[in-house]
């Protein structure tokens, strides 16, 4: 199923300074000829490969784009960028519409042979079933989730185009700099804090090791285009509860921490809130769906591509902790709205010194 990777291949990546751009940057460049990495967000070349090149180009910078494709033969794009649903709106639709449109178009006018999207299964919304099957009704939440769903749309078009486009719909996926929101649970776990989860906690909520998720891209990227010229969800095969998974991860953490159950009713609507007050960092998809079952199926990329997941829910928790351990002093330094830095907790702080 896998194609013999030439040494001349060059693969661009978009978004290639985040957290899922930073690990396909580093298990790719071996695999590939040479890695494009771009983005907008600042790079640290001593983070990246030796080889990597930085374009730092908007994907909503439609000439800048087709730049690149002019100048570069590129093979193979992974668009992973995409704009996150702290963001405005209007950039969310900008990005993740307008700058999927300009890639998609720059690369099929510019002869590459794939794009590999990077969607979401916020597509899905928050269904009543599960799991979740890749041609289940898609409902997204907020503007990030609808945005998605039109990405996916324009990757149908350019499917008819004659592109070869492979979605993927990852769950939420954390592993090693994983910081974002999850960095407020870390922190929160390294405290001893009582960790207040929405709901009972009996609900069970798959999530994805970005290492495993890496492993589907490349897949996505090489196998016969007859297989992947398709739409794949991927996430972890094992996991547990919610209580179970974050009882895993603060035994490991040895802090004290435990999970602590809530009235769902109670929470959701003071999230809500806080969110439109600009106090709390968690959007709708977050607490929305956090004491629901939430998991979908990965039969169809494991039986049509041999994608084999390595790590339990529990697993990609407890190694994404260790890193933001080892990594503490600098991710404390600064805070934004990308997956590689933390997160402002805003009053979510009052909360966590309470529950000391």
């Amino acid at each position: 199923m896998i194609a013999e990777m030439p040494s001349n291949q060059v693969w661009l990546i978009t978004g290639g300074a985040g957290f899922l751009g930073f690990h396909l940057s580093n298990a790719f460049a071996s695999r590939v000829g040479k890695i494009l990495a771009l983005d907008i967000a600042p790079f640290d070349p001593r983070e990246f490969p030796k080889g990597t090149s930085f374009l730092p180009i908007d994907t909503r910078d439609k000439s800048g784009i087709e730049r690149i494709f002019k100048e570069n033969p590129v093979d193979v794009v992974i668009h992973a960028a995409a704009a996150l649903p702290l963001a405005k709106k209007q950039v969310i639709h900008a990005v993740n519409v307008g700058g999927t449109r300009n890639i998609l178009e720059a690369a099929r006018a510019g002869g590459t042979r794939r794009v590999v999207f990077i969607g979401s299964t916020a597509v899905y919304g928050v269904p009543d079933k599960h799991p979740l099957f890749e041609d289940d009704p898609l409902i997204g939440v907020g503007s990030y989730g609808k945005t998605k769903i039109e990405g996916e749309r324009l990757c149908g078009e350019y499917r008819e185009r004659g592109l070869c486009v492979p979605v993927l719909r990852p769950k939420t996926f954390v592993g090693t700099g994983r910081l974002g929101v999850f960095q407020i649970l870390y922190d929160w776990v390294e405290s001893g804090c009582r960790i207040p989860m929405i709901g009972s906690g009996r609900n069970r909520y798959q999530l994805l090791e970005v290492d495993d998720l890496v492993e589907a891209i490349y897949l996505c990227g090489t196998a016969e285009e007859r297989l992947v010229n398709d739409t794949f969800n991927v996430g972890a095969r094992e996991f547990k509860t919610v209580q179970e998974d974050l009882e895993a991860l603060c035994t490991m953490a040895q802090s004290g921490a435990r999970p602590m159950a809530t009235a769902a009713w109670m929470v959701k609507p003071a999230l809500a809130l806080f969110e439109g007050l600009g106090l709390s960092p968690l959007y709708k998809w977050v607490y929305g769906t956090a004491d629901k079952d939430s998991f979908v199926s990965t039969e169809k990329i494991v039986q049509k591509l041999g994608w084999k997941p390595q790590y339990s829910n529990a697993q990609a928790l407890i190694r994404s902790y260790q890193s933001y351990l080892e990594n503490k002093a600098e991710s404390d330094s600064a805070t934004g709205l990308t997956h590689r830095v933390a997160w402002s907790q805003g009053i979510l702080k009052f909360f966590k010194w309470a529950l000391k």
